[in-house]
């Protein structure tokens, strides 16, 4: 959920001179101590006492720059020893074109209460240290000395945050519990935010009144609007199986700068509307630039198209020659970096230099393709309110064949045509074309992930149980799969890995079909020899089909879940088994098949098992239909999984007939 409103200083109706209430640094109450459950959550092994912050917007007299004053301050009790992890702290600094922020007023100090007294243990500067996580971020790193359960630590800095135009966003939720969470921004009456609070929770309280002359810029004093955001009694937020970016869902408050009024009555609107990101985009050399390169391909489409005989064929040539020619290096990106030429040169590049690209070559080979903006799935969701082009960190191509819309990402190798990375698969990204407005498009998985098994074998009165496993792979299934092969280096050397981790069964002899063909199934053939009895001179033997698919354990295991179930892509698994077995065998009892499904036709599974004199044959289907489960659907899903882990610990039973 996202509560969007809008600070207007002009409209508050309160007005004071108060200050920002922060909390004492190295004060403690004696319960701070005393205490060894959390209050917010018993079960919690560290907890949140109290946090503090502001940000405000403030002038640098040497460079006469605006910039953000950001001030944290928090204090956490240590409950036990698993809660050691909340003493390794680490702190972002932002990097904006070349300039990143800056951190000082730093202080940090653990604290233990043993026999009366305050034990007192302050962070050594020398044991603070700065990662180059990479050009856009650094991580100012430390840990907590002397952690004991019953430890109670506090730290505090100061950032001077180079970009004014996110303002700064506070993080009411986290991976622990909080008591208490409070955020100032304090804001000139001639700025203008919007504010979005995302999460399931509510705000505890918020205040907004009129601080005199906050900012002075020459001769001009400025009034601002302090808003103050609390929240009390804040579960920590706990990450699942199936997710996107926690911060899609944890309980945050954001910034977005709207608009600036300027001293001579001047107004610059920084919130625009799709036209004007359309204009800025296609205008844009990085962008829109790269779009028009098709002289680049010009002379090579003779060669590249040589042997394509329609226009599908023509577009997969195309394709498959810009995935050839330049690699990823890793660095996402809606704009080109270098520019498609040096790309080329390079045989190097971002995203918004491989997939612009790909758009100029199309359209060099005579289609019409556009240009999607969208952000990945651990990028965030963006807001369809208003646009916010910082909220994109990725560009694709959209081209429509015959009435069909091909959605295409040349950056990863072994992905076939018009089925992106699962990193684009987060909700709705823009299309935007040269010729016509810009519009929203849902970005769907073209294909289920799928896997068909097939065992055809022979229980040998020695008890090993010989045959051919037959596995049939498609989607991402089948990607990941071809992305094992190319880390292990060869097809037997995937297959020793796949031996090696499947004790249950040792393969004598295989082959592995359409390793190369991405837009086929892949096809895995092995024989077999599973040492199943010793003999089978037994009155019964019991036997589980499920020895390749089984799963081990419910993903699921909350007691309610407030943010989606995203897989990304419907998924498909498909058992089928036909095993001869010796003469005079029957069930000891007879098996129980299953057939279950979720509401809406979301998913099913179901079981058939039979004997047909020598003959045993097993079928199963697991199929998750959606991509996407609501927290509606969360318990429902759940209960699905576990009745599912129940039928597969249970095995057939065969006994000898009289």
């Amino acid at each position: 959920m996202i509560k969007r409103f809008s600070i207007v200083a002009l409209l508050l109706l309160t007005f004071g001179a108060t200050h920002a209430q922060d909390f004492p640094y190295g004060k403690h109450n004696p319960s701070d101590f005393l205490s060894n459950k959390a209050k917010v959550d018993s079960t919690a092994d560290a907890e949140v006492i109290r946090e503090f912050g502001t940000g405000q917007i403030q002038k640098d007299d040497q460079t006469g720059r605006l910039y953000i004053d950001y001030h944290y301050h928090v204090k956490i009790k240590i409950i036990n020893a698993e809660g050691f992890k909340s003493g390794d702290i680490e702190i972002p600094l932002r990097i904006y074109n070349n300039a990143a922020d800056e951190m000082y007023d730093f202080k940090a100090t653990s604290y233990y209460h043993d026999n009366g007294s305050i034990q007192q243990n302050d962070v050594d500067p020398k044991r603070v240290f700065t990662e180059n996580k990479n050009r856009y971020l650094k991580l100012v790193k430390f840990t907590m000395p002397n952690l004991k359960p019953g430890s109670v630590i506090e730290y505090s800095y100061r950032l001077k945050r180079q970009s004014i135009f996110n303002f700064t966003s506070w993080e009411f939720q986290g991976d622990i519990p909080k008591q208490h969470s409070e955020f100032i921004a304090l804001i000139p009456a001639n700025y203008n935010f919007n504010v979005s609070l995302r999460g399931s929770r509510g705000l505890t309280s918020q205040n907004g009144v009129v601080q005199r002359e906050c900012l002075r810029i020459g001769a001009n004093g400025m009034d601002c609007s302090k808003m103050t955001y609390i929240m009390k009694d804040v579960a920590a937020f706990k990450e699942e199986a199936y997710m996107t970016t926690a911060s899609n869902f944890k309980s945050v408050i954001n910034f977005e700068l709207s608009d600036v009024h300027h001293a001579d009555g001047g107004r610059s609107n920084i919130t625009r509307s799709w036209k004007d990101v359309d204009y800025e985009l296609t205008s844009d050399r990085s962008f829109g630039g790269q779009m028009k390169q098709k002289d680049l391909f010009a002379a090579k489409m003779p060669e590249i198209l040589k042997d394509a005989t329609d226009s599908l064929s023509k577009a997969k040539a195309v394709f498959a020659y810009i995935k050839d020619r330049i690699k990823w290096n890793n660095y996402l990106g809606k704009y080109s970096e270098k520019d498609v030429k040096k790309a080329l040169e390079a045989r190097s590049g971002n995203i918004g230099d491989i997939n612009l690209a790909l758009i100029s070559a199309l359209n060099a080979a005579g289609f019409n393709p556009d240009a999607v903006i969208l952000s990945t799935r651990q990028n965030g969701v963006v807001g369809d309110l208003y646009p916010v082009i910082t909220e994109f960190d990725y560009v694709i191509a959209k081209l429509n064949i015959g009435g069909t819309d091909y959605l295409l990402d040349a950056s990863e190798p072994l992905l076939p045509f018009g089925l992106l990375p699962m990193r684009c698969l987060n909700g709705k990204g823009r299309v935007v074309n040269f010729k016509k407005a810009s519009y929203w498009f849902d970005i769907k998985a073209s294909q289920k992930d799928a896997v068909k098994y097939n065992l055809v074998a022979k229980l040998d009165t020695d008890g090993k149980i010989k045959g051919t496993l037959y596995t049939f792979s498609s989607g991402y299934n089948a990607y990941h799969k071809r992305e094992r092969i190319a880390e292990a280096g060869s097809i037997d050397a995937y297959v020793q890995q796949f031996d090696e981790q499947n004790p249950s069964f040792e393969i004598t002899k295989h082959e592995v079909i359409n390793v190369d063909s991405l837009d086929k199934i892949l096809e895995e053939r092995y024989e077999i020899t599973i040492d199943q009895f010793e003999g089978t001179d037994y009155s019964k033997l019991f036997y589980n089909p499920n020895f390749l698919n089984r799963i081990a354990s419910n993903p699921f295991k909350l007691n309610e879940r407030s943010y989606p179930v995203d897989m990304g892509a419907a998924t498909e698994t498909r058992v089928s088994m036909i095993l001869t077995l010796p003469e005079k065998f029957e069930f000891a009892e007879a098996p129980k098949d299953i057939a279950i499904g979720l509401s809406q036709n979301g998913g099913r599974y179901q079981t058939v098992t039979k004997l047909d004199d020598t003959m045993l044959s097993f079928s199963g289907l697991l199929q998750l239909n959606k991509p996407v489960y609501t927290p509606e659907e969360y318990l429902s899903l759940k209960e699905f999984y576990s009745k599912i882990i129940q039928q597969q610990k249970i095995d057939l039973i065969l006994q000898k007939t009289k």
